[in-house]
């Protein structure tokens, strides 16, 4: 279903520009944004993919991965497809990668998907899969329909998002997963795109008041390297907070990256040994499911938190957000 997009302004009689993302696309009639779903018509921009849905499942929070948000809770989970980048190992390329007329798709109206929502027994709704930020249109109207009904709102994303949209969803976006990917050079030539737009996002979005967790898949050969590793870690520290969680995730080959290698263990070792030397409070390894590095412990005396197994969370050391132990405040969103 095409709805007029939000964020663009004409620059001619015959161009258009939209400034939902800081690729800033300049659209003559007819061309698609580098998102492949906002087109020009007739210099009016129009997103191509409001309501069109290709994948949904209910899902545990902690796949997302959060671990301080709701934990234990489930999440009505749903996206469409295409992105606004263009990652080589893109895990979900079967709909990201692609035209919302190449693949699959039927249609949610944001009153069904908080209806299903709510049938499922959820306690909230993600936006996942592919980039959110791309289904602004339809994120936010449903967005706002889920908070009226007592559910809360997630997104998992890349943080390729302008200032001002990201103001307007702000109050009805409860936190998000964002992915910091490395430095600019990595995301100029394995994503097409920038990595300050990202760490700004990352920053704003707290300030506002957005619950937000941090993911750094680890590529060989590519952002792997303890220097790197370091700066990212003095970055979370001096410009978010130690207390922001972090997931570092293990990189298999997929995609147009299929020639490289596993990510070694030793390597997230060491990646998990670097921030909690910076001092990082919460941090965790993903695709490793050796439960003390997914578990959640008090950084003040180490007691037991919380314990997961795969994707399920049980409650052990906590009494509501304070440490059953030492007493401590814990950063948890309960």
């Amino acid at each position: 279903m095409e709805v007029e997009a939000k964020f663009w302004k004409r620059e001619s009689a015959d161009t258009i520009q939209c400034f939902l993302c800081p690729h800033q696309c300049v659209l003559k009639n007819g061309q698609k944004g580098i998102c492949k779903v906002r087109v020009n018509k007739n210099n009016v921009l129009y997103t191509r993919v409001y309501g069109a849905v290709t994948s949904v499942a209910n899902d545990p929070i902690e796949k997302k991965p959060l671990y301080h948000f709701h934990p234990g809770t489930l999440a009505f989970s749903l996206g469409t497809a295409s992105c606004n980048f263009k990652c080589l190992y893109c895990q979900n390329y079967t709909i990201a990668a692609y035209d919302i007329k190449q693949v699959p798709y039927w249609y949610m109206s944001p009153e069904s998907a908080v209806q299903k929502a709510i049938e499922n027994r959820c306690d909230g709704i993600a936006y996942t899969y592919n980039e959110p930020i791309i289904w602004y249109e339809y994120t936010y109207d449903t967005s706002k329909l889920a908070h009226e009904k007592g559910l809360y709102n997630v997104y998992v994303t890349n943080g390729y998002i302008t200032e001002e949209p990201l103001k307007e969803i702000a109050p009805y976006l409860d936190a998000m997963n964002i992915d910091i990917k490395g430095t600019d050079e990595f995301y100029k030539k394995v994503c097409k795109a920038r990595l300050e737009p990202v760490l700004n996002t990352s920053k704003i979005a707290k300030e506002l008041g957005i619950h937000i967790e941090l993911t750094y898949l680890i590529v060989p050969g590519h952002n792997d390297k303890s220097e790197d590793f370091e700066r990212f870690c003095d970055w979370v520290i001096n410009e978010l907070d130690e207390n922001v969680p972090v997931h570092f995730s293990r990189f298999f080959p997929y995609y147009k990256m299929e020639d490289l290698y596993p990510t070694p263990i030793s390597v997230m070792l060491k990646a998990y040994t670097v921030a909690k030397a910076k001092g990082i409070n919460f941090v965790y390894l993903g695709n490793v499911w050796e439960r003390e590095y997914n578990n959640t412990y008090c950084p003040h005396c180490n007691h037991l938190l919380i314990e997961r197994t795969g994707f399920s969370a049980k409650m052990v050391g906590l009494e509501g957000n304070k440490c059953k132990k030492c007493g401590k405040s814990i950063p948890i969103k309960l």
